[in-house]
């Protein structure tokens, strides 16, 4: 491929050496080696909490578990498919995305993934950073602190150090380390599940406690006399006694004023809200204000629960269940539009696409039943989780379960793994490119992504993790438009035809009549973007906001083609 660019155009600005195409003589990943990638980038905090959330929405773990399977199989179509420009052309998708945006019109599209993987990349280092701290504090017996300290950034400074180091290694060095974390990653799983089962011994038992989880701890109702009453649901223990033997309430503008402690009958588990607050009653059923609880046994007291007046409406199963297939739909939406950064080592078409089928949905069901088996067995391993909201619903929090340093250590070492795993292949490689395609001459794949190192500082993780993931999905839930402009392009409009050359000529056809903006893509894009969030201001169109990725994708797609079709090239450049 490369050797079909003239001398000229390696002098080119769209030109480098880590953009070029990668010549099929060095294409050596196998399908296992793509398989592997997926492991190391599923492998990661997120996806364990990802059924252990929906269960926790009232979803049974069957259901939760159907959903991420299916959304995880239909994303990694529109993955294989963007994948197929990679193998055949070898070339990344800052280049792939040259044909329909134009030359420059790609920094759009680019950016704005790469704007995802930085921030990202400095919360994942943040992460990885707090098990290095842990691993310290641990071994020379230091008392953690609950804010920010020296250790914690020089913690941080290690494994950002560590991820830079694996960033020089270039993608050989990328592959090496997903190829070593894969196995060690899924033996882990297999672990925690034992560890789970041991300790219940019962598989069906353990599974059997996820319906405690799927119940809100507390639920105010109006009667229909108009009186509150108030259910509560705090867990049992395997034999089905409560755990809680005594409850306690507050008004949430008044959190400092507890009632006294009220005994929980096995017999009788509702409260009047009458018997609590005669004087707020009215208040309280109109749904303005809130409450406080908490529980406690005789060795322990419960976490703070907030709740308030259930309505009964709800949108029924089949739209919850869509929503969520949305969300897991979105999870990895990112990823495919960057694909073909990974899949341009492939060794060929079928590697590619078996590899990715064979890494993705597997692992997604496998570790999301991880987090499900081991947060439902919690319930009863560990005594002094009275209610729902207690469980270690994550494995920061598991691991603060156990006291013998050896535990801490190896759990934190794991994590550390799949956070570095995870952290390279889905949060550097993309960016790297992407500011690499900006000077390419200039910037190169290494310098890419020491960018994308300093921007994860920039953002200043440690202040900001929770405003920075959110503002993060948003942003992934609006990608969809960007992946639909680049498969309408690639297959229907140029029928997997490019011309490899012109992608690197300023004057080729990709220059767009010398703008190197394709108006046409650019205005499918804002189209898919603004459907997407149009619910966020007009009530009526909200159900376009909660399925957002799909919205985008369609109308960008759609538009795209009906603007494009009439400029199909009629003499497709032969296959390069």
């Amino acid at each position: 491929m490369s050797e079909m660019i003239s001398k000229e155009l390696k002098h080119s600005n769209l030109y480098g050496e880590d953009l070029a195409p990668v010549p099929v003589s060095k294409r050596s990943w196998n399908k296992w080696n793509l398989a592997a990638i997926w492991v190391g980038m599923a492998v990661c905090i997120p996806t364990y909490l990802l059924a252990s959330y929906m269960i926790r929405a009232g979803l049974s773990w069957q259901a939760s578990l159907i959903i991420i399977g299916l959304a995880n199989l239909v994303i990694t179509i529109p993955m294989a498919i963007n994948g197929h420009a990679g193998v055949k052309y070898g070339i990344p998708f800052p280049v792939l995305g040259r044909a329909g945006f134009g030359t420059r019109g790609v920094h759009v599209a680019s950016l704005l993934r790469a704007f995802v993987a930085c921030g990202w990349f400095g919360i994942q280092t943040w992460i990885g950073g707090l098990a290095i701290y842990s691993i310290i504090t641990t071994i020379f017996s230091i008392e953690p602190s609950a804010g920010l300290d020296w250790l914690k950034f020089v913690s941080f400074g290690i494994f950002w150090l560590i991820n830079i180091y694996f960033i020089f290694k270039g993608t050989e060095g990328i592959r090496w380390l997903e190829d070593l974390t894969a196995p060690i990653l899924l033996l882990i799983g297999g672990g925690l599940i034992f560890w789970a089962y041991h300790s219940v011994g019962s598989v069906k038992d353990v599974l059997n406690q996820s319906k405690q989880l799927q119940q809100s701890t507390l639920v105010l109702k109006k009667e229909v006399d108009g009186k509150g009453l108030i259910q509560l649901n705090p867990l049992t223990d395997e034999t089905g006694k409560i755990k809680a033997q005594m409850v306690q309430f507050a008004q949430q503008n008044t959190p400092d004023t507890w009632t006294q402690w009220i005994e929980i009958k096995p017999e009788n588990n509702q409260i009047t809200l009458e018997s609590l607050f005669p004087n707020e009653t009215n208040k309280l059923l109109t749904g303005s204000e809130k409450l406080n609880a908490r529980f406690k046994n005789e060795e322990v007291v419960s976490g703070i629960v907030s709740f308030g007046l259930t309505t009964g409406a709800s949108a029924g199963k089949i739209w919850e269940y869509i929503l969520w297939f949305t969300a897991m739909v979105g999870f990895w939406a990112t990823m495919a539009i960057s694909i073909s950064d990974i899949t341009r080592f492939a060794v060929s078409q079928k590697a590619q696409v078996s590899g990715q089928f064979i890494g993705l949905p597997g692992t997604m069901i496998f570790y999301s039943f991880v987090g499900i088996f081991v947060t439902s067995a919690s319930i009863v391993i560990f005594k002094d989780v009275l209610i729902a909201e207690d469980a270690p619903w994550d494995p920061v929090s598991l691991v603060a379960k156990f006291k013998n340093p050896a535990v801490i250590i190896l759990a934190q070492i794991a994590m550390l793994l799949a956070t570095l795993s995870t952290n390279i292949a889905a949060n550097v490689i993309a960016p790297a490119n992407a500011f690499s395609n900006l000077i390419p001459q200039k910037i190169s794949f290494k310098y890419g992504g020491l960018i994308t190192g300093l921007f994860g500082i920039l953002i200043c993780p440690w202040w900001l993790m929770d405003e920075i993931s959110s503002i993060l999905i948003f942003v992934s839930g609006l990608l969809g438009p960007v992946l639909a402009i680049l498969i309408c392009d690639y297959f229907l409009i140029r029928k997997t035809n490019l011309s490899v050359s012109h992608l690197y000529d300023p004057n080729g056809e990709y220059a767009y009549g010398g703008s190197g903006i394709n108006s046409k893509a650019i205005l499918a894009l804002l189209a898919g973007i603004l459907a997407a969030v149009a619910g966020l201001w007009i009530p009526a169109l909200s159900f376009l906001y909660s399925l957002s990725w799909f919205t985008g994708f369609a109308v960008s797609f759609l538009l795209y083609y009906l603007l494009m079709a009439k400029s199909i090239p009629k003499n497709l450049p032969a296959p390069q």
